[in-house]
């Protein structure tokens, strides 16, 4: 069993960008990551944000939705393009159901609302690096799943997916929640099963958030068909397994 020493160490390669305007969060959210053993560091503009990007892209991005110099939100759009394997966990005061949704729909990881308990953002962050790291749920390279004419292949090792020899990028959450289903076809997968197994805990009962990001991943396989819904309950994956 590894010591806390080594899990430390194995932590501190990680460099997390916090991007939060107001002093005490900031300050109180990076001297919390540094005690868990993470690199971090705290940005309270924008303009600060995009300047430490072009210096260093971090391993993970904290980012605050109200910010003196502009919004988070079309920020992290911003950020998306350049890099959509970036994990994002959104930190902010906008509660409403409506901004949590969009925060999933730019592609974010994660949503935290303040006041928030900066142990609680740590397992978050621990749980997400977690997610990237393990890559998913599928235990054999080169899984190759048809839908019609289409090819979709998976593979856990490179941590990439193909659709018709085209790689497609996922976020951390996405890459979860399809390799948890394809890995699980053709079984029906509830909405609370994928937000217990994808995300290591619950979003308050926010299933609606499984929903957004089944949304994202359905416009990149470019057919909702690869992805099928039944009503009231979740999801089961269409495509059928091609064998060897």
């Amino acid at each position: 069993m590894p010591n806390v020493i080594d899990i430390i160490s194995g932590m501190s390669e990680k460099l997390i960008y916090v991007v939060e305007d107001h002093d005490v969060i900031r300050n109180g959210v990076v001297q919390y990551l540094e005690l868990s053993g993470y690199q971090a560091k705290g940005l309270a503009t924008l303009e600060e944000a995009r300047d430490a990007f072009s210096q260093a892209v971090p391993d993970m991005l904290i980012q605050d939705v109200m910010l003196p110099d502009g919004d988070g939100f079309s920020y992290v759009k911003e950020v998306r393009a350049e890099n959509l394997r970036l994990p994002i966990i959104f930190m902010t005061a906008r509660i409403d159901e409506s901004d949590r949704i969009m925060g999933f729909e730019l592609g974010c990881d994660d949503y935290v609302t303040k006041p928030f308990s900066p142990k609680e953002l740590v397992l978050r962050v621990q749980a997400l690096f977690r997610r990237v790291d393990e890559g998913g749920s599928v235990r054999e390279k080169g899984n190759v799943y048809v839908l019609g004419e289409s090819e979709l292949k998976i593979d856990e090792s490179e941590h990439k997916i193909y659709l018709d020899g085209e790689e497609l990028i996922f976020t951390a959450a996405e890459w979860r929640i399809m390799t948890y289903l394809t890995s699980n076809s053709p079984n029906l997968i509830s909405r609370a099963q994928i937000l217990e197994e994808c995300f290591d805990y619950s979003f308050e009962s926010y299933e609606r958030v499984v929903d957004t990001h089944i949304k994202n991943i359905r416009a990149k396989l470019k057919k909702e068909s690869w992805i099928e819904t039944v009503r009231g309950y979740g999801y089961r994956f269409a495509g059928k397994r091609k064998e060897s």
